[in-house]
């Protein structure tokens, strides 16, 4: 290419790729720093919020083995596992449709394990089970995971059935706007007629990384690691698919191959992300663009960067959720919309001043 350019175009462009590449480097620093910073004051919440002389307490005193070990340590591992398959599942869907507002639930993934949650919930209230929170609590970690698991999935091979497959990404979109609103109404319907799953219902839908234990992170994990590999693979796919349909064709992809290929990651990772923590809302939405807003690059930098800022937001949304009313809690989806939301709204009204 240097060939065609002059030696000042080249010179910029030179300077413009270290520009890039130190940007990116800053912003990876900022993030391994986030998520260290964010697992220290995960260890350091408790029963009395944020509190390092409560934490040097605990972890001197006799249960903390119970304390830290098995209750504190998985919920904040647990919690940078969510939202780092929530981080990347969000850049492959703003990949896959071109678009910054495209976020992991469109393909009816959010719709499908709700009605997976419900339908558990439901069937042990009819079974004569009383719903209480130590009920729920037991649902949870035998029933709801699978549940929602599957519903998710169940969700999304709907919708690529109506769709007639990924080749096109406006019928996609649709197949999946229709979906979610059949199992979200189905869903609904269920709750009318057994009210006592509506509790649990809602406790999913607003997202909570209370229930995350060792054998979840060792699953999430596994799942991550998966996924990541197989996304960086499709990395220059993805790049090529922002270049618009044409220019991918003309490149030699195969975008039905390539788009199915990479909805069943998206769609893995996010059913692997909700079955563990319910509906986190707003992280893989934001994750990716905070990316491209201040170190933009090709997929394979997005993809991995991605997974790391999902999971430094959804830590400190759970060290906030934690804090803010303690001995209470907040539900970790609310505190997610409301710092995602907000950040939207910020966005927008720069944008529109300008």
């Amino acid at each position: 290419m240097s060939t065609l350019l002059s030696g000042t175009d080249t010179q910029a462009l030179d300077a413009g790729a270290t520009v890039d590449a130190a940007a990116r480097r800053r912003l990876a620093a900022w993030i391994v720093l986030a998520v260290v910073a964010g697992l220290a004051c995960g260890l350091a919440t408790g029963s009395a919020g944020f509190s390092p002389l409560a934490f040097w307490t605990d972890l001197n005193g006799a249960d903390a083995g119970l304390l830290i070990g098995q209750i504190r340590a998985p919920r904040t591992l647990g919690a940078a596992l969510v939202g780092a398959l929530l981080g990347l599942a969000g850049a492959i869907a703003q990949g896959v449709f071109r678009n910054p507002l495209a976020d992991p639930y469109l393909l009816g993934s959010a719709a499908g394990a709700g009605l997976g949650v419900v339908l558990v919930l439901a069937a042990a209230a009819l079974g004569g089970a009383t719903i209480s929170l130590a009920t729920v609590a037991w649902i949870e970690r035998v029933g709801l995971v699978t549940a929602a698991f599957v519903g998710a999935l169940v969700g999304v091979t709907l919708t690529l059935s109506l769709a007639r497959g990924a080749a096109h990404t406006l019928r996609l979109l649709l197949a999946g706007v229709v979906i979610g609103v059949l199992l979200g109404a189905v869903s609904d319907l269920i709750t009318v007629v057994s009210p006592d799953a509506l509790r649990g219902k809602q406790a999913f839908m607003l997202g909570s990384t209370s229930f995350l234990g060792w054998n979840a992170l060792a699953l999430m994990l596994t799942g991550l690691g998966l996924l990541l590999l197989l996304a960086r693979r499709h990395a220059r796919a993805l790049d090529a698919l922002t270049l618009g349909e044409d220019s991918a064709t003309s490149l030699g992809l195969h975008l039905g191959r390539v788009r199915l290929a990479l909805v069943l990651m998206l769609s893995f990772g996010t059913a692997l992300a909700v079955s563990q923590a319910g509906l986190v809302a707003f992280v893989g939405l934001v994750a990716p663009h905070l990316v491209r807003r201040h170190a933009p690059g090709t997929h394979a930098w997005l993809l991995v960067a991605s997974a790391g800022m999902g999971g430094a937001v959804l830590l400190w949304a759970d060290v906030i959720s934690r804090s803010l009313i303690a001995p209470e809690e907040l539900p970790v989806g609310v505190v997610t919309a409301v710092l995602g939301g907000g950040y939207l709204v910020w966005l927008l009204k720069q944008r529109t001043s300008t």
